[in-house]
């Protein structure tokens, strides 16, 4: 196992995979989290996983994987504070984020994973049910239940008010 091999992938996949993650958890902290789990993993079985045809589709993979199993761990020095960091200031686009971020984070876990990766990261209907483990017409389903649930959670006027410029 050559650790500089792994130090140089985990380095030019990192910042996708933590789009991806965050995307699926809604926050910074869990897609940190989900981000690190996996490249643990993937350092334990990096011989196997550096020999595979395509390396970054099978972290991508692990990484969507452990999202919808929701066998992360927890960590055990995270502690609830009192006091509140300042909050950043706000623009439309954050606030668009958070409202999908909130409408995804109403989706069970699968149908979750299945639009990031259909209609955020624009993988095909087959690489989404290969890489989730469904077939074809079950992403398909998901898909359209989901996005029914998100167009809920926004509003009917939700194209209006995020078309317009300020």
């Amino acid at each position: 196992m050559d650790d500089h091999d792994f130090e140089e992938f985990a380095s030019a996949r990192a910042r996708e995979l933590y789009r991806a993650a965050w995307l699926l958890c809604g926050n910074q902290w869990a897609a940190e989290d989900l981000v690190q789990e996996t490249l643990a993993r993937v350092f334990s079985r990096w011989h196997h996983v550096s020999t595979a045809e395509n390396p970054a589709a099978y972290v991508q993979t692990m990484l969507f994987r452990l999202f919808v199993t929701g066998r992360r761990r927890l960590s055990s020095t995270e502690l609830p504070s009192a006091e509140l960091p300042e909050a950043p200031g706000r623009t439309r686009d954050h606030d668009l984020r958070l409202t999908l971020a909130a409408a995804l984070g109403e989706l069970p876990r699968t149908d979750r994973a299945v639009l990031v990766m259909r209609y955020l990261l624009d993988h095909t209907v087959a690489a989404v049910a290969t890489e989730l483990g469904l077939t074809e017409h079950a992403v398909r389903s998901r898909a359209t239940r989901a996005l029914a649930r998100v167009r809920d959670h926004l509003g009917a006027d939700f194209i209006v008010t995020t078309g317009e410029r300020p």
